[in-house]
């Protein structure tokens, strides 16, 4: 068997792709990688149904496609209901398996998933894949949005390209929580991840397209003062998250959806919190596979238990 993709939609031939004709939970190959990485590079988000995952196989599945990322675990190691500490928890489920009341410290973090962001891009290196296992879902809301960074710089007027040009956005872990009133960490905490500065324009490059890079950590525009800054970030937000630009995924059970944090938005949207949903996601740093024995070195896998 071999990777099938499709465009989810024919109006958007280069934006998610419908991923089929391999199994998951088998081995990857090198050649296998690398169809994921050239469909990736197409697409920039692919969905595959009917994959249903044990956490071990899709850790298998994750590092196969590079070196794994800890992200925000660096600032706040959450409570480990799972077996992997490179698996991000995505559920309102408790430490004793039990929906999660509405104060709980992780319906926080559920809430700031649902800003438009791309995942550690507050991080030197960033996130580059992430991958996103559906469990437990709600019958109504919880659907994850994907905004297409590349379609909305292509849409901007010359004029406007010209004006973001050479400009860089500084990035922070803890700014999309500060603007949800969480503001309870340590000295330590605030500083376990250090602000870091992006252009706002970049070229992709798997593709050698051209994209935005934006979203919910970026705090301030550098050498602009902070209200220019910021009103330029919202402005910038609005239109990439303009409809025409954005794929809204409804989640179904054994669903595994991989999107490129390089070059895309995501979110999750709003669903009832007394119902359970249990999604996992693991996340790949922005560093070539070929170099993860080395980034291994730097941050080495363990489990929590």
């Amino acid at each position: 068997m071999s990777l099938e993709v499709v465009p989810i939609d024919a109006a958007h031939p280069d934006f998610v792709g419908l991923a089929s004709g391999i199994d998951l939970t088998a081995p990857v190959s090198e050649q296998l990688a690398c169809a994921i990485d050239a469909a990736m590079n197409r697409y920039a988000v692919l969905v595959f149904r009917g994959q249903p995952l044990t956490q071990d196989q899709q850790l298998v599945f994750a590092r196969s496609l590079g070196p794994l990322d800890l992200g925000f675990k660096r600032v706040a190691r959450p409570h480990a209901r799972l077996a992997y500490q490179e698996l991000a928890d995505i559920s309102n489920v408790d430490e004793s398996g039990q929906i999660a009341d509405r104060a709980h410290r992780r319906i926080v973090g559920n809430l700031a998933n649902q800003l438009w962001h791309s995942d550690s891009s507050f991080q030197q290196p960033a996130a580059r894949y992430s991958m996103l296992h559906a469990v437990v879902v709600p019958e109504s809301g919880g659907e994850t949005e994907y905004a297409d960074m590349r379609a909305a710089w292509d849409a901007l007027e010359p004029r406007e390209q010209r004006e973001l040009e050479g400009l860089e956005a500084e990035h922070y872990a803890l700014h999309s929580r500060f603007l949800l009133g969480d503001t309870d960490y340590s000295d330590e905490q605030r500083n376990a991840l250090p602000p870091v500065r992006w252009p706002l324009v970049r070229e992709h490059a798997g593709s050698g397209r051209r994209h935005l890079f934006i979203g919910a950590h970026a705090t301030h525009i550098a050498d602009r003062t902070l209200a220019e800054g910021r009103v330029l970030l919202m402005d910038l937000l609005e239109h990439a998250t303009a409809r025409r630009f954005v794929y809204s995924h409804r989640w179904q059970p054994g669903d595994l959806v991989i999107w490129d944090n390089r070059c895309t938005l995501h979110r999750g949207r709003r669903h009832d919190l007394s119902v359970r949903r249990e999604l996992r996601r693991a996340t790949t740093v922005d560093i070539d596979r070929h170099a993860a024995s080395q980034a291994e070195q730097l941050e080495p896998a363990h489990g929590v238990r």
